[in-house]
């Protein structure tokens, strides 16, 4: 990667989100409100519906929804880590932060003091900024992969033995988390640390958007990065 944290002045658009990121972020974001929403009923059901059983089947198309989007989730995840490794520098960023190194840690450490309102002037970065890198890497990147494998895993305790849910998942993740019901509650955990991020994500994503004057939530639509001043702006890589 190359050394582009001193300041550089960009463009005053730059190119940096490819068609297919921007496809796999929509397409993510409606898993997972899907997931959400049908995990959370699964856990809280609903009350009990009058008449018989097979005129309702309510919470059995709660539950092919969940089941539904957690595989559309994981099969976006594996493309994810494709394009990763195919797609442009900004693809890798999430994945691969620049931790052993310093000025990262600088950056990481001025973009803390900006959110908390203890610096005048923002940095301006073609990607993604340090802080930001570090929290989608920590939170959504290891977030979705405990959700997913405890999630598969529980899809196993329900497919049996013979199932391949139960093979690589159910049968070494439910005894290193303790019992079934176990895996439910830290899935169902797993959710609502989800949520927290999502919250913080789209709450950061408009505050950057009107305070640093640079697009955030447009460039995820077109792709492109916009620079509203003439503000010098750091380097999109570490």
């Amino acid at each position: 990667m190359s050394a582009s944290m001193q300041q550089t002045r960009v463009e005053p658009a730059v190119y940096v989100y490819q068609a297919p990121l921007r496809i796999w972020h929509w397409v993510q974001f409606l898993a997972v409100v899907t997931l959400c929403v049908t995990g959370f009923l699964i856990g809280h059901p609903l009350p009990s519906q009058p008449g018989q059983p097979y005129d309702h089947f309510l919470m059995g198309y709660v539950r092919f929804a969940h089941f539904t989007a957690a595989y559309i989730f994981i099969v976006g995840f594996v493309f994810r880590i494709y394009w990763a490794l195919v797609g442009n520098s900004h693809a890798r960023e999430i994945f691969l932060p620049a931790v052993f190194r310093g000025e990262y840690w600088r950056g990481v450490w001025h973009e803390i003091k900006w959110y908390l309102f203890l610096e005048r002037e923002p940095r301006k970065y073609a990607g993604h900024n340090p802080l930001a890198i570090l929290a989608m890497h920590l939170m959504f990147v290891w977030g979705s992969v405990f959700i997913m494998f405890t999630g598969l895993a529980l899809m196993g305790e329900g497919t049996l033995e013979g199932s391949w849910q139960y093979r690589w998942f159910s049968s070494w993740i439910t005894p290193l988390l303790g019992q079934p019901q176990d895996v439910r509650t830290w899935h169902h955990l797993a959710m609502w640390y989800l949520v927290c991020f999502i919250a913080v994500h789209v709450y950061v994503a408009i505050r950057e958007d009107i305070m640093s004057r640079q697009s955030i939530v447009s460039s995820m639509i077109s792709g492109w990065r916009t620079f509203k001043d003439s503000r010098r702006a750091e380097g999109d890589e570490y």
